[in-house]
């Protein structure tokens, strides 16, 4: 399954995180928490950045060892968003850490995402990661 324009959003209703491919090396990155704090910023990543984000995320999901694990977007500092994860029944929820200035002590938000099941996890992220390396 591929899809037009890159994307993903995980959550909903209450607290949601999406982020979308904006132009050749620009995402945008959205999340909002019960319409009381949200963030709308753009980042700097490569396709291939967020490719490898999807296969980190995918590697996980697929051998689920029922620990806690965490991901970030880039590897380095500048570093726009994390998701760690903790299972919850045949899911997972994340927290979330978005940094709009790619500078984790300056300005970032922090929330948290209800529980996904893990199929759907991987369902979502499978199609980013098809949409990215076609």
């Amino acid at each position: 399954m591929t899809m037009e324009t890159p994307q993903i959003r995980l959550g909903s209703g209450g607290a949601w995180l999406e982020l979308v491919q904006a132009g050749e090396d620009s995402w945008q990155v959205t999340a909002d928490w019960c319409s009381s704090l949200s963030a709308d910023f753009t980042a700097y990543l490569t396709r291939g950045e967020v490719a490898d984000f999807a296969a980190q995320m995918l590697s996980h999901l697929r051998s689920p060892s029922g620990s806690r694990f965490s991901t970030a977007v880039t590897p380095g500092r500048n570093n726009p968003l994390v998701l760690s994860a903790v299972p919850v029944g045949a899911g997972f929820a994340f927290f979330v850490r978005l940094t709009p200035n790619g500078d984790d002590d300056v300005c970032h938000l922090q929330m948290e995402i209800n529980p996904i099941e893990a199929t759907e996890l991987r369902d979502m992220f499978d199609a980013l990661h098809a949409s990215l390396t076609l």
